[in-house]
């Protein structure tokens, strides 16, 4: 999966987006607090109903805030494709401040889909958006609307690239059906997984070496917090 922007011509749905001069936070009365998602948050359909007070794993990786609704908004705007058992996809945009990044923009970029897999098309578009807003690519979003909870190898892939620019990138993976786990946020893990992918050549699916140490390729994201007053501006580019 690859990503890009191209604005003439470009239809936006825009959701609570963040005003000129406007803070991009947004008090709101009788929410619950700023909650980290946890890996048993992973199993509750509930997604905006985690907290927890464990310290972050990766002491070396920047906290992330998302918008509460970030994911139930995603799954709104894929419902269609879902419906046909198509992936849907989109790229995460965040600002970094006071040593925290905080995801203020959702783009849906143009897209190619299949059951399995969610190509984007005129990625300049992408680009274009987040350079306007001084937003760095944060991470991505896609569904999985028949499968499982997890990071297929193409996944990696895109994973991959996505963490060489940032390393706190994420890649979420929305999976409605699952009934074990509705969602999953995730990274390659670092050392081993990184430089695996680095050095992996193939394309399409198939099957990478786990690290020789026995830790995962992959692993999830423990630097993740839901946070209900954070705005969330959506661009529906399809």
């Amino acid at each position: 999966m690859t990503y890009g922007l191209g604005v003439q011509g470009m239809h936006a749905v825009i959701k609570s987006p963040p005003a000129p001069g406007i803070s991009c936070f947004q008090p709101l009365p009788g929410v619950p607090e700023v909650s980290r998602i946890t890996s048993a948050d992973a199993v509750d359909d509930q997604l905006h109903h985690s907290s927890s007070s464990q310290p972050a794993a990766s002491k070396h990786l920047k906290d992330i805030h998302m918008a509460t609704r970030l994911m139930e908004d995603f799954l709104d705007l894929a419902s269609d494709n879902t419906s046909k058992n198509l992936e849907t996809c989109g790229v995460l945009g965040a600002f970094l401040e006071s040593e925290t990044f905080y995801v203020t923009n959702l783009t849906i970029p143009k897209q190619e889909a299949t059951s399995n897999s969610c190509q984007t098309v005129h990625e300049e578009e992408i680009y274009s958006i987040q350079n306007e807003e001084s937003l760095l690519p944060i991470g991505w979003i896609h569904t999985h609307p028949s499968q499982t909870c997890f990071m297929s190898s193409v996944d990696l892939h895109t994973q991959y690239i996505y963490q060489v620019m940032l390393p706190e990138a994420v890649g979420i993976v929305m999976a409605p059906t699952d009934t074990s786990r509705k969602f999953g946020v995730f990274r390659l893990s670092e050392p081993d997984g990184m430089r695996i992918l680095k050095e992996c050549k193939e394309k399409g699916f198939h099957s990478h070496a786990e690290p020789d140490n026995g830790t995962p390729i992959y692993e999830e994201c423990s630097n993740i917090f839901f946070n209900p007053n954070l705005r969330l501006e959506i661009c529906d580019l399809r």
